[in-house]
């Protein structure tokens, strides 16, 4: 089974891209970042826009019948690591008690100038 879930964005379209995959139980979530529509969530403050991310990604796992208990696997992506802390406690909120292996890497810049973080995730459904 392969499922493909989109978010309605037209950069779909125009990339080729899904927001979220799923190929039987396994389920990748597209890079996201803190944009709400045009509109940019948490300006100037990582912390505030990885929270809002991972709150579009739960939304996303829903969408493929999956939990954030289900995710194995985050990659943040930020612009300025010196700031990894914020982006770490936004994470350490939804994953304490889950712990999937986690990767952030610093990158030389997002989308739109900005954007702060952008972070996908892979999970995995039980197959008992």
């Amino acid at each position: 089974m392969k499922k493909k879930i989109g978010s309605g964005s037209p950069w779909e379209d125009i990339v080729g891209y899904s927001r979220v995959v799923r190929v039987g139980n396994v389920i990748e979530v597209a890079g996201t970042t803190a944009m709400d529509g045009d509109k940019l969530i948490g300006k100037d403050d990582m912390y505030a826009q990885a929270f809002f991310i991972f709150k579009k990604i739960e939304r996303a796992l829903l969408e493929a019948e999956a939990t954030m208990d289900d995710v194995v696997r985050t990659r943040m992506f930020v612009t300025d690591i010196k700031r990894w802390e914020e982006a770490a406690k936004a994470h350490g909120e939804f994953f304490k008690e889950i712990k999937p292996v986690s990767t952030m890497v610093e990158v030389a810049g997002l989308i739109h100038r900005e954007l702060l973080i952008e972070i996908e995730v892979t999970a995995i459904l039980d197959v008992n």
